[in-house]
């Protein structure tokens, strides 16, 4: 550097897996490295899948095809035949936030999902994917899903339903980060207290605590999508 002055921006600028320095200010990154340690899990588990396809599956190949398949039912069984049409977000939503939340039950790792960030940006995507599905359907006519059943409401009830609807990001970011940031916590509390007696029993009772939080999550997704394909009456 020139005068033997360093770049204001090295000066301002450190990073390692925790945590980055910007201009002064600590940024957290340790769930955004997290974050693609779990896609790298997913491709590398969906490349082994589809390398070995067959017609009588495998160990792995059937785990997933009941994963895949038992969504998908449950999907078309209370959102109707329509929700075929974005399975595929939905189905990749659940695996990838299952897989996160799982993270966090890994000794040395955390769950991704316990960062505000993560799952912010997860609620929102969510939110403009199921808006842009509705307006993509119906077109103009998607407006109707705020106006209420009368006319005489409408001016009242798009006020009431954009709310209502604004809301929504809030409440799948706060549930989710909520319910794994709690439980990540209630992990080190106990395992202070009694390292292997007090940790394994609530351990497996996070598990299925995970498991049930990234369903939360997917369930409601579709509850959005399905409302957002159905005509407004």
């Amino acid at each position: 550097m020139a005068g033997g002055m360093a770049h204001p921006f090295l000066l301002s600028t450190a990073f390692n897996m925790d945590h980055m320095t910007i201009a002064g200010q600590v940024v957290e990154t340790k769930h955004v490295f997290y974050t693609w340690l779990a896609m790298a899990i997913l491709v590398v588990l969906g490349l082994a899948v589809r390398r070995n396809l067959t017609l009588v599956p495998g160990r792995l190949q059937n785990v997933m095809e009941v994963l895949i398949g038992g969504l998908e039912d449950y999907c078309v069984d209370n959102a109707g035949e329509k929700i075929r049409s974005v399975f595929s977000y939905l189905g990749v939503l659940f695996i990838f936030i299952l897989t996160q939340n799982l993270l966090g039950l890994i000794p040395a790792c955390d769950a991704p999902t316990a960062n505000l960030n993560t799952t912010a940006a997860m609620a929102i995507i969510t939110f403009l994917f199921y808006n842009f599905i509705g307006v993509k359907t119906h077109g103009p006519k998607y407006i109707k899903h705020f106006m209420g059943p009368s006319p005489f409401l409408a001016p009242l009830m798009i006020i009431i339903e954009l709310v209502s609807h604004l809301a929504r990001p809030l409440s799948l970011t706060l549930r989710l980060f909520g319910n794994i940031r709690g439980e990540e916590l209630a992990i080190v509390i106990f395992f202070l207290m009694a390292p292997i007696i007090g940790t394994l029993p609530i351990y497996f009772l996070f598990l299925l605590a995970k498991c049930m939080q990234a369903f939360i999550f997917f369930m409601l997704s579709m509850i959005y999508l399905k409302d957002a394909l159905s005509h407004a009456h």
